[in-house]
This record gives C-alpha cells, structure tokens and sequence, in this order.
C-alpha cells in the first residue's frame, strides 16, 4: 500500500509518506464498521483525509485497490480544488489528489471483510484536498 502511495507521490515530486500506525488502526476501526454496515460512506472524522474503496472479497490484492485510485490520474488537470477533474466531477480524482497531496506526509491502512466484501480504508494527515489550493504546486 504504500510503495503504490508513494511510487505516485514521486511522479509529482511529492515527499514520501510514513506509515502511521495510529492511522492504521483508526482506519480499520471504520473499515470494521462500514463491513457491519455493509455501505460505503465516509466518516467525517476531522483533521484526517479518508480514502474508501470497496470490491468483491478477495478478488483484488493490496496493490490493486490503491492503484485504482492512482489511476484516476488520467482524469486529473492541475487546478484549484475542486476544480481538478477533465470531467468536472471532484469525486472522480479526490482519491488520486488525496495520496499526492503536498500536504499530506503520513497514511495508515487497514481492510476489514463481510462476506462478499472487502472494505478498504486509508487515513492521511495532514488532509489533502483543499478548497482553493492545488494538489501540485506550480513551481
């Protein structure tokens, strides 16, 4: 999870983040959660940026979850949050924007499972994609 996190921070030119494991265990406290619940939604908790994806259980390794979010590279234009997308659609970068945000130097990870799904969460500090400001700084 985190040579895909970070693999996508140098492309940028972004410092490499540090596991957290404080976030690694708050992540899999929302994990655990969203697999009761079986839903996706995001926690809101504050001071923290929050990466989800969901997918069929055991279908996709550790490196394939994160990848589809850096994958969402290939819709994102270097322009002020939340104006970054070429769709114009904040939510089809947010996850890409979050792991290169310039900001951001620490992520925790965690996966918690029902019994169709995996439920992947990852929380960043400092948060990335703020309001106004550009996920690569114009240098």
């Amino acid at each position: 999870m985190l040579r895909v996190h970070n693999a996508a921070r140098a492309e940028v030119r972004a410092a490499p983040l540090v596991w957290n494991e404080a976030l690694a265990v708050e992540a899999l406290s929302w994990a655990r959660q969203l697999a009761r619940e079986g839903q996706m939604r995001h926690s809101g908790r504050p001071g923290h940026g929050e990466n989800l994806w969901v997918g069929t259980r055991g279908a996709y390794s550790h490196t394939e979850m994160a990848q589809l979010w850096v994958d969402e590279k290939r819709l994102f234009v270097n322009r002020p949050t939340p104006d970054f997308s070429t769709t114009g659609n904040f939510a089809d970068v947010g996850h890409y924007t979050q792991i290169i945000w310039p900001a951001t130097s620490q992520v925790g990870c965690a996966i918690a499972s029902d019994r169709n799904f995996d439920y992947l969460v990852c929380r960043y500090t400092a948060p990335g994609n703020v309001m106004g400001e550009r996920a690569i700084p114009l240098r």
